[in-house]
């Protein structure tokens, strides 16, 4: 189930928090367009032969900044280059930009997934955060999205926000159960050094919250949505009814994907790579026919350790027989006294043919992979 990620590199402001690849100067928007569409035909031999596109994925950045016109632009490449069996086709948009016109042409052209960043439904939060949107806009861009037909909803959260208690984080889980969207991605505020807050922090300016209080808030998302009927089938993402993102999913499960646009990743089975994350530096580049990508041949050691770790965070948890399979590497033998001390301390779960972590693990994930890396 091969997959396209297209990242669209721009932004309406810079939240606070955010160290991705994006620009607020979307004046050279229609030459990126016509770049990343080059990009696509440059690269339509990269995933092995044979592979259908099964997932598309347009990321950023804020892809719902681009006119419609943009999108089908993008999307009809794919379509000229690439085998395409669509089973998803996610977008991921801000509430600010769900407009009907938007929202009906990206159904006509197939997008029947939107993942849309809410991340709180505090107004004061999403001011702190520099979003773009308030907390009314979220609820009529649900509103919105459903009128115009689309089934499958994605809300981001952000939780870890430094407050007294945890009441800001409680009424954004109530009022997102409220709106049952089928699928819910949550992430921990973190602080990195070249955003607003990873300055202010420097400064003395911005102090994050504590690990404890980061757990506790974790702990509170996992028991409400499990209470409501999601599945935490990986550690930041739940959905009901098994509404998994199938685009994500393979980049857990080690897929190969193809990644277009600037700061883009792709991986083909055994390579991994990435496009220069500069805007001006792309386009020059794919003007010329040159390539904006750079290959990385990963080691068994390498590919063996990024398994253990994405694997880790997933219900589908680690496959030792894969392992042994695909590397001669047998986890079970290597590994048998720190896979015991998990067992016994309820962190991780083994069945007959997967390693799994607990609830308790879940707290770990990253520590636990760790401590199986060759």
């Amino acid at each position: 189930m091969a997959g396209i990620y297209i990242h669209i590199p721009f932004c309406l402001q810079a939240c606070h928090y955010c160290d991705f690849h994006f620009s607020t100067n979307r004046k050279h928007a229609p030459e990126m367009v016509s770049m990343i569409c080059r990009e696509l035909k440059l690269r339509k031999d990269y995933l092995p032969e044979g592979e259908a596109i099964h997932t598309l994925y347009f990321g950023g950045g804020t892809p719902s900044l681009l006119t419609a016109d943009q999108i089908r632009e993008i999307h009809d490449a794919i379509h000229t280059h690439f085998d395409c069996q669509l089973l998803e086709t996610t977008l991921e948009a801000n509430p600010d930009d769900l407009e009907a016109k938007k929202l009906d042409a990206w159904l006509a052209l197939g997008i029947d997934r939107l993942s849309i960043g809410i991340q709180s439904f505090d107004d004061d939060v999403l001011k702190f955060y520099n979003r773009s949107h308030n907390a009314r806009e979220s609820l009529l861009a649900i509103d919105k999205a459903r009128k115009a037909g689309f089934k499958s909803l994605s809300m981001d959260l952000i939780y870890g926000f430094p407050y007294k208690d945890h009441s800001i984080w409680q009424a954004d889980l109530a009022q997102t159960l409220a709106l049952t969207p089928d699928h819910i991605s949550s992430y921990c505020l973190t602080i990195e050094p070249k955003t607003a807050l990873g300055v202010w922090e420097k400064k003395g300016e911005f102090q994050a919250a504590s690990e404890d209080f980061q757990a506790e808030q974790f702990e509170i998302l996992q028991q409400s949505l499990e209470k409501a009927g999601y599945l935490q089938y990986e550690i930041s993402n739940f959905a009901r009814d098994k509404a998994f993102s199938l685009h994500n999913s393979n980049y857990w499960k080690g897929v190969p994907y193809l990644g277009i646009g600037p700061g883009a990743h792709s991986f083909d089975g055994a390579h991994r790579g990435s496009n220069i994350a500069h805007n001006t530096r792309y386009i020059r580049l794919l003007e010329e026919n040159k390539p904006a990508f750079r290959q990385e041949t990963l080691s068994a050691t390498e590919q063996i350790n990024e398994y253990l770790l994405t694997s880790l965070r997933t219900i589908w948890g680690i496959d030792p027989a894969f392992l042994l399979e695909k590397f001669g590497w047998d986890l079970l033998k290597e590994k048998k006294k720190a896979l015991s001390d998990m067992q016994q301390q309820g962190l991780i779960q083994m069945e007959y043919q997967s390693i799994s972590l607990s609830n308790k693990g879940k707290l770990l994930a990253d520590y636990l992979a760790a401590k199986l890396f060759i």
